[in-house]
């Protein structure tokens, strides 16, 4: 494919349609953790915890973007600036007792964390398991 196919969002190698975007929710105050608990016991809900001046947080980001924008129907996607709002990543790490680290993904289902992974293990998590 070339070029002008990519930016056109034609069909990618593979033959399919191009991935659909992840709609990020900012996560910018501490009443959205408490929304974002209530609302994991009718729909999965996602924190990624992203640092903008890590390049390895970029990359597992955009790595992330690749395959989780095709639940987007199935779970609300929540991303959190932690230079912008490191309280809220203390209060993550204190509520949901799961140790701060960045990148950071954190699967909540039911009021819990029902997984979580760091840098590079973001990528092997399958979200579909918890729709």
């Amino acid at each position: 494919m070339g070029l002008w196919d990519k930016l056109l969002g034609k069909e990618n190698e593979t033959g399919r349609e191009p991935d659909k975007p992840v709609f990020w929710k900012p996560l910018t105050e501490r009443t959205q953790l408490d929304e974002i608990e209530a609302a994991s016991y009718q729909q999965t809900q996602v924190i990624f915890k992203h640092s903008v001046s890590c390049g390895i947080s970029s990359m597992a980001k955009r790595r992330f973007e690749k395959t989780a924008g095709d639940l987007a129907d199935q779970i609300s996607f929540h991303l959190l600036v932690i230079q912008h709002h490191r309280d809220l990543s203390n209060e993550i790490a204190t509520r949901f007792q799961v140790w701060h680290e960045s990148p950071q993904l954190l699967v909540l289902k039911d009021g819990k964390v029902v997984t979580h992974a760091s840098h590079w293990q973001i990528e092997g998590v399958a979200l579909d398991t918890y729709q």
